[in-house]
């Protein structure tokens, strides 16, 4: 009987280090930070927003179009970019994808469309706003959404469709990168298919626009721009 109990005692004993240690090898809850100095820029979007095979072009990050959509670090430069659907293209069929596995922080009814904001569960620092949406379903503030889910369609030819993401920094005041920067390889070969050299073309430089400034009035340009604004696709 002695000999039982022990056996006993140590199976329980067993079990009860192995559970522990499970316990203890859980991963650490993921941050809402992100230090893009000191990390850098992660690639991990792995979904197009938009219907790429209906689009013609697309604005460059830091471009003088649109109006002023800048950070708390840099300002008076489009820090998104613009899709315009194909001329032969009824707009209001351009589907509008969650471009990332999330969670909704923010609906908001715009001038035309709604506007989405999501929070990535693999980064939740990283916040993507997706603009001018007609949208397929009622969506609320923290409801779930999946990487490639529908959001509807592109609210028409009022305006073009625009992304922008946002990156909570270490001072919490955010940052903005283009949506370029996150993309995966894999969704990018896509707009190298389409005549899409690197990334580069689609992202003026902060060294670049600072030494060809724009100004503005309010959230409008006022000079004009030396610097090409716009990529077509192919």
């Amino acid at each position: 009987m002695k000999r039982i109990g022990f056996s006993l005692y140590f199976i329980f004993f067993a079990l009860t280090m192995s559970y522990c240690t499970k316990e203890s090898e859980e991963p650490a809850p993921k941050s809402d930070i992100w230090d893009i100095d000191q990390d850098g820029i992660p690639k991990f979007v792995n979904t197009n927003y938009i219907e790429l095979s209906k689009i013609v072009r697309i604005s460059k990050f830091r471009s003088s179009e649109g109006h002023d959509y800048s950070d708390a670090i840099e300002h008076c430069r489009s820090m998104k970019h613009y899709f315009v659907p194909r001329e032969d293209v009824d707009w209001t069929t351009v589907k509008i994808y969650s471009p990332v596995n999330g969670y909704f922080t923010r609906v908001e009814q715009e001038w035309t469309g709604t506007k989405y904001e999501i929070a990535s569960d693999d980064y939740p620092a990283f916040r993507f706003s997706v603009f001018h949406v007609n949208a397929s379903a009622q969506r609320k503030v923290d409801d779930k959404v999946l990487a490639g889910e529908l959001l509807g369609t592109h609210i028409g030819r009022e305006t073009n469709s625009d992304i922008s993401v946002i990156v909570n920094d270490p001072t919490r005041q955010g940052r903005m990168v283009s949506y370029f920067d996150v993309m995966t390889d894999l969704i990018f070969n896509e707009y190298l298919a389409r005549g899409i050299s690197s990334r580069a073309d689609l992202i003026i430089s902060k060294a670049k626009r600072d030494i060809n400034p724009l100004s503005c009035n309010g959230e409008l340009f006022t000079s004009s721009d030396t610097i090409q604004n716009w990529v077509v696709l192919k």
